[in-house]
């Protein structure tokens, strides 16, 4: 049965000689992985390989035959957002790369959720479309993120007790909890003095955080890529 609906594509795995699985978080189904047949073949018309790129917004007319399916089709595809900046920015490159592994850990339901869809659709396009404030936007996006999957924390001082009650060695200063409690309440881009160092431990601080409710979230890869772009 063919479907309408928005699309976050996250990765992509080679399929066979010219195809690709590529997996892709929905509006309308959640996570979802797709088929795509001769995308990378050297007679395929025009550059369909670049619609998969992490965090391309796509416009999709899929087939869905049920839920026991774990792979799909997709009939037509279209970017309904070309991106700026995003692909072309060092540093927006590296901060997309660590939310594009971030997301393709922690989104698992295979369901519809558009609060969920749009606070990322949003966030991505304002990483896009922001010309300055957003070094912190990957820590930020963290902190709202974890509300939607069902662990978030209303003040600073919810993190603080976490990270004590399951012995993280760091504790946060004074500092530190008014920056959490700024990034939590403010829009992205609220502006906020920090340096890389700081930067750097809050990070690792909610990364601790999310390990603590998903500990299936193991090594987060691009981190050293991430660290690099925001020397």
């Amino acid at each position: 049965m063919l479907h309408k609906t928005k699309g976050i594509a996250l990765n992509y795995l080679r399929f066979r000689e010219s195809s690709i699985i590529a997996k892709i978080y929905t509006e309308s189904f959640g996570i979802q992985s797709y088929i795509v047949n001769g995308v990378r073949s050297s007679k395929a018309k025009g550059n369909r390989i670049a619609l998969f790129q992490p965090l391309t917004l796509l416009d999709m007319v899929v087939y869905h035959k049920g839920k026991q399916d774990t792979v799909h089709r997709i009939a037509e595809m279209k970017c309904y957002e070309p991106f700026k900046s995003l692909p072309y920015h060092v540093t927006k490159s590296g901060i997309s790369l660590f939310v594009t592994e971030i997301l393709g850990k922690t989104l698992k339901e295979e369901e519809q959720n558009e609060p969920l869809f749009h606070f990322i659709e949003q966030s991505i396009l304002y990483l896009d479309e922001a010309e300055t404030g957003f070094e912190n936007f990957h820590i930020q996006f963290l902190l709202h993120l974890a509300s939607y999957l069902g662990f978030g924390i209303d003040e600073a001082e919810d993190l603080e007790t976490e990270l004590k009650n399951n012995y993280y060695p760091r504790l946060t200063d004074d500092m530190d909890m008014g920056v959490i409690g700024t990034l939590l309440t403010g829009q992205y881009g609220v502006p906020i003095k920090m340096d890389r160092i700081r930067r750097a431990v809050l990070l690792e601080k909610l990364i601790f955080f999310y390990k603590i409710h998903m500990e299936s979230l193991g090594e987060i890869k691009s981190l050293d890529v991430l660290r690099e772009v925001l020397r």
